[in-house]
């Protein structure tokens, strides 16, 4: 489980050093992709491959779902870190999500994500004020 908020930066090759509690999980692979709200997903492959089993499956005769299946695929990368725990955020991704140098890495349970630093920042202040009733609202609805 991915877990924490960590602050590394962006090199002037667009390579970004993993984590340390993140690079076991990782060190087999990793696929970086678009997520919801202008940020990356960092999933271990294995993982990345069980959750698109279902999409792959999905009829490509259904619109949404070809262009699901393009925006999560089309800019995804897989990677594996070098000795230093580092991966490259390809550009395309890295325009995606407006990531320059400063970024922040977040554990989010199954995946990791990306976000450039400034809209972590307004979007966790954007959400602060609904997380007790959105948490409460959420675990009602999972039959918790």
């Amino acid at each position: 489980m991915f877990l924490g908020t960590h602050t590394p930066k962006l090199d002037e090759k667009g390579r970004l050093i993993l984590p340390a509690r993140f690079r076991e999980a990782l060190e087999g692979g990793l696929v970086v992709t678009r997520t919801q709200e202008r940020a990356l997903a960092i999933y271990p492959k294995d993982t990345f491959e069980a959750l698109m089993a279902p999409v792959s499956a999905a009829p490509s005769t259904l619109k949404q779902v070809r262009d699901y299946q393009r925006m999560l695929t089309a800019g995804a990368s897989f990677e594996v870190p070098d000795r230093q725990g580092r991966i490259t955020i390809p550009p395309i991704l890295r325009a995606y999500a407006g990531l320059e140098r400063d970024v922040v890495v977040i554990g989010a349970m199954n995946r990791a994500e990306i976000w450039d630093a400034e809209h972590w920042a307004e979007y966790q202040a954007e959400q602060e004020s609904g997380f007790a009733e959105l948490d409460a609202e959420l675990l009602s609805q999972l039959g918790q």
